[in-house]
């Protein structure tokens, strides 16, 4: 039984505490919130030892891998942390806020040999596996171009200050558009080589943006467009379409999978999930389990997870200096 340990048990920390719970082999061992009453009541729930220090989390020897999943400008200490105590790691996304702390948590965890999986959650969603294995197929060809968006409610409930600033949260684009983005890049199949891009905060007052669009242009020259707004009231937006060489196809995360042909939309069977956040994580879960167990390879991985973070990294130097920014690489 692998011991996990969650960092961050809050909102979305009780979602991998399900997920766990609904894993084979898995189990919480020990959980830190720095509200100690709430870490009392979420252990009651969860089960594992309550800690109000994440460093204890790290020090519990029942505890063989951690989850992450605290503010993001928290996540490269921590990770780095938890590789050097030999602790497997399954980070949140973002991976972090900034290339060099991504390269720190790639080189720690390399040093040491532990498992590392970044949470991009896309990679696991039966919508995006069903696109996944419909481009696998072949039958539509290369997709050449993608769209990709993410429109949905910015000052939710679990909206929290941090959320709000450049340094600590990053924003709209760098807490929610960043699915967007991931699902683009992963199911277009390519690096991305450049980024335009407009961003701000075109509803709220508030230092980092609520609305961005960016323009990718991937280094064999096909390309795409992320939309990610954070509006102050309105409905969901939250699909992609990918033209591809032989027809296009739709994922929306309410009707599910279509493939466009002839002119026609035609949709794919039981290609949605209503559940589908909930059982992505149980996935991911699983995933991991078996990255541990077996020695198998992650899905998501921290090469893949920083190129992300450089994609939004030209995108805030796009924005800043009006123009095509070139990706940073890694140092």
């Amino acid at each position: 039984m692998i011991g996990i340990g969650i960092i961050g048990a809050g909102h979305f920390g009780a979602v991998h505490a399900r997920a766990i719970a609904a894993t084979q082999g898995l189990r919480v061992a020990a959980i830190c919130r720095e509200d100690a009453a709430a870490a009392r009541v979420f252990a009651h729930e969860h089960g594992g030892h309550a800690h109000t220090d994440w460093r204890a989390v790290l020090d519990d020897s029942a505890v063989d891998a951690v989850v992450i999943a605290t503010p993001h400008h928290l996540h490269a200490e921590m990770a780095v942390a938890a590789a050097q105590a030999g602790k497997h790691v399954l980070l949140e996304k973002p991976m972090a806020p900034t290339l060099a702390e991504c390269d720190a948590i790639n080189a720690a965890v390399a040093k040491v040999g532990v498992k590392l999986m970044v949470g991009h959650v896309m990679h696991f969603a039966r919508p995006c596996l069903v696109a996944r294995e419909i481009l696998d197929g072949g039958t539509l060809g290369r997709p050449v171009l993608g769209s990709s968006w993410m429109i949905k409610l910015w000052m939710e409930a679990n909206r929290r200050p941090w959320h709000l600033s450049h340094s600590s949260g990053g924003g709209m684009l760098m807490t929610a558009g960043i699915h967007a983005l991931d699902r683009l890049v992963w199911l277009m199949g390519g690096e991305v080589a450049t980024v335009s891009a407009l961003s701000g905060a075109l509803f709220h007052q508030q230092e980092a943006d609520d609305s961005a669009l960016m323009l990718l242009r991937f280094t064999d020259g096909r390309i795409g467009q992320v939309a990610s707004v954070g509006y102050r009231d309105g409905a969901v937006g939250f699909a992609m379409d990918l033209v591809c060489e032989g027809g296009t196809l739709r994922i929306d995360f309410e009707h599910g999978v279509s493939i466009g042909r002839g002119g026609n939309w035609t949709p794919i069977a039981h290609s949605a999930d209503p559940d589908w956040m909930q059982r992505a994580v149980e996935a991911e879960w699983r995933a991991m389990a078996a990255a541990i167990e077996a020695n198998a390879p992650v899905p998501v991985d921290g090469t893949y997870a920083r190129h992300l973070i450089a994609c939004l990294d030209a995108a805030g130097r796009a924005n800043a200096e009006r123009r095509e920014i070139t990706l940073a690489r890694p140092g």
